[in-house]
């Protein structure tokens, strides 16, 4: 606020960035009680009218701050004196689809040409900005203090192995009951998450093991109980569930989502309401802006999601967190594992004791030795970091080396492998060409999920500083790939530090 207010009595402009469309509403009445109507609004919800006619108030000088998702960086602010990104860490800054881009590096790239200061905000700071702060490239600011001077939540740590061997098959294991119950009891509030939605994780056939999959992509179908129907999260396809597998055995939900959870708390606290928070919930009419403020007018006792519920939210009469499966993502296919866990379980513990009412947290996993989750509880970021450096230098991972993923995809996958290897031998030769410095090429190799709608992915990956020696080489290797007609077909795309 104090940096905001600084910048525009310069009569500079500020923009401030946050993660998720949720944020925004909260953000935007907080900041236009300071600053009227000097604030204008940025994100993909607003309609092209509205997009339009706060685009052209920034154009005109009209509105000097703005506030936005990852698409705001690009607004035509003139005199840009600050640039802020909350949540600095999260994905979702990074676009995953055309145009490619890390709202972060834009922001650097703009605070560099304006001349202009670069903000990046979090409790949890990625890797790379860490390392480079404490290189001395970044001036690092620490608050050790935690708004309001409130004390972090207590964290306890719940083997969720114990629960099923005590016959407990729910997701909601007997400590995080006992808490619950405890809440509902003193009238206060609990934010619950699962980071997957859906009813189940997939059917299961209990005779010969297969799980009805997706006819276009190389992953299971998501069951969903609410309609009764199997949906790929990948491509869309969604059809009636099967009332028996192929071979006749009976299909059963394995795993579970925000719906499956949901039935089990009505279950378990009949009277009681549940607020759910997912992609299945959240539409045009009921925003998310509706659903957090039901959420706090009508003091709903439990509020279930997914990823929507773990950050910037501030609500004083939630004091109890509980985590239903701290594993989901820790052991995902990608170097930022753990890091990625880290930061969710410390952003969303965080939405706990934020009032006068003192605040905990329960974190069930079936692994809960793992030294990640400890550090989580404990919410020791320098730990953690600690811990994460050293495994990131031998692998030789951002920030030590730039991981660059070329993808190819096609409809025929012996085509694709092929023109992945052409490409491969074709980069190995003019590496050869730039100045020596540690290189690494992998694959080419199946993408992580093969098969989106019916296209056949490989990719590789080169790691190397992202120099514009890199760059230039890689856009000639490109325009020869395109150009040659045996990859007719195969379409390819460059990302660097993917996030997927």
């Amino acid at each position: 606020m104090h940096l905001i207010r600084h910048t525009l009595d310069r009569g500079k402009s500020a923009l401030l960035l946050v993660p998720e469309i949720a944020l925004t509403p909260q953000m935007l009445s907080l900041f236009t009680a300071h600053f009227g109507l000097d604030v204008a609004v940025l994100h993909s919800s607003l309609k092209v009218g509205e997009r339009y006619d706060e685009y052209r108030r920034i154009r005109e000088g009209k509105a000097k701050l703005v506030i936005g998702t990852r698409s705001a960086i690009f607004a035509p602010l003139q005199d840009l004196g600050l640039l802020i990104i909350d949540e600095e860490q999260e994905h979702t800054y990074k676009s995953e689809n055309p145009p490619r881009y890390s709202a972060r590096e834009v922001a650097i790239y703009r605070g560099h040409q304006a001349q202009a200061l670069v903000v990046l905000g979090s409790a949890t700071p990625s890797v790379e900005t860490m390392y480079h702060a404490r290189k001395g490239d970044y001036a690092l600011y620490t608050l050790r203090g935690r708004y309001n001077r409130q004390m972090l939540p207590k964290v306890a740590i719940a083997d969720s192995k114990l629960d099923l061997r005590e016959g407990n098959n729910t997701s909601i294991g007997a400590i995080l009951q006992q808490e619950l119950e405890e809440n509902l009891a003193n009238g206060q509030q609990s934010i619950l998450f699962i980071n997957r939605r859906g009813s189940a994780r997939l059917l299961q056939c209990m005779d010969c093991g297969r799980a009805p999959q997706c006819p276009r992509c190389s992953v299971s179908l998501t069951y969903h109980s609410a309609n009764g129907r199997v949906m790929c999260h990948y491509c869309g396809y969604s059809e009636r569930a099967p009332e028996r597998c192929q071979c006749g055995g009976t299909l059963r939900p394995v795993g579970a989502g925000t719906q499956k959870v949901e039935q089990e708390l009505r279950m378990l606290y009949p009277g009681v309401e549940v607020l759910r928070m997912d992609a299945d919930t959240v539409s045009a009419t009921n925003t998310h802006e509706k659903l957090f403020q039901r959420f706090e007018s009508e003091q709903i006792p439990i509020l279930l999601g997914t990823q929507m519920v773990t950050k910037g939210l501030n609500f004083e009469n939630v004091t109890l967190v509980g985590v239903l499966d701290a594993d989901l993502s820790l052991y995902a296919e990608n170097f930022r594992a753990a890091e990625t866990t880290f930061s969710l379980l410390a952003q969303v513990i965080g939405r706990a004791g934020r009032g006068k009412l003192g605040g905990r947290a329960v974190i069930q996993t079936m692994t809960p030795e793992h030294e990640v989750l400890k550090l989580a509880a404990q919410q020791d970021y320098d730990a953690f970091y600690a811990l994460e450096i050293p495994q990131r230098e031998l692998r030789m991972v951002p920030p030590f080396l730039d991981a660059v993923t070329i993808q190819f995809s096609g409809l025929e996958e012996s085509q694709v492998r092929e023109s992945a290897l052409r490409f491969r031998t074709a980069l190995e030769g003019q590496l050869m060409q730039l100045p020596q410095e540690p290189t690494q090429v992998l694959g080419p190799a199946p993408a992580p999920v093969m098969r989106v709608n019916l296209r056949f992915r490989y990719r590789l990956t080169l790691l190397r500083h992202n120099s514009r020696q890199l760059r230039a080489l890689l856009h000639h290797l490109l325009i020869a790939f395109t150009g040659d007609r045996a990859n007719r077909g195969v379409s390819v795309f460059i990302d660097v530090n993917a996030y997927d």
